[in-house]
């Protein structure tokens, strides 16, 4: 569902329901302009919703330079070069873009992040990887100034800072 807030806060209203997965919701992302939102979903697809209505947005047009607010979304053009050959699928469990919007890292089932060039659109783009955490990573995330990259651990419960240099 799509909701409009308003009133500080106080008043919410439906605009909208994006229906046409076939499956859950994994990730998504807005539009710069707040215009369209993109979803990734658990049988790998990607789909456009405009925001306004909730309903699908089809035109490659409409989609193929648009600029995004934030990049969660592990499918997807920009980051395709994110997977490793013989990922399943479900390897990757969280992307975020910095805000520079120069690097993307990853969290990895494998107790990995992993720091790519943005975009990451070749397959099999080379990645510093990083390793601390004894399961898989469940999230990433910049601060706001891009100096540490921050991820939770899944069996581990850790949180760990990274310095970027």
């Amino acid at each position: 569902y799509i909701y409009s807030v308003t009133e500080n806060g106080r008043k919410y209203s439906r605009v909208g329901k994006c229906t046409g997965h076939s499956s859950f919701v994994t990730h998504l992302d807005w539009s710069t302009d707040s215009q369209i939102i993109v979803t990734n979903s658990g049988d790998y697809e990607i789909l456009f919703w405009e925001a306004s209505s909730g309903k699908h947005a089809t035109s490659v047009d409409a989609v193929r330079n648009l600029e995004w607010a934030t990049s969660t979304c592990v499918l997807g053009f920009n980051v395709f070069g994110i997977w490793p050959e013989g990922a399943d699928g479900t390897d990757i469990n969280a992307l975020c873009r910095s805000h520079d919007k120069n690097l993307l890292a990853s969290a990895d089932d494998f107790g990995k992040v992993h720091l790519f060039s943005n975009p990451c659109s070749q397959p099999r783009a080379p990645s510093h990887i990083y390793g601390g955490h004894s399961s898989h990573v469940t999230n990433v995330a910049f601060l706001h100034d891009d100096s540490h990259l921050i991820s939770t651990g899944g069996k581990d419960t850790s949180i760990l800072q990274w310095v970027l240099a």
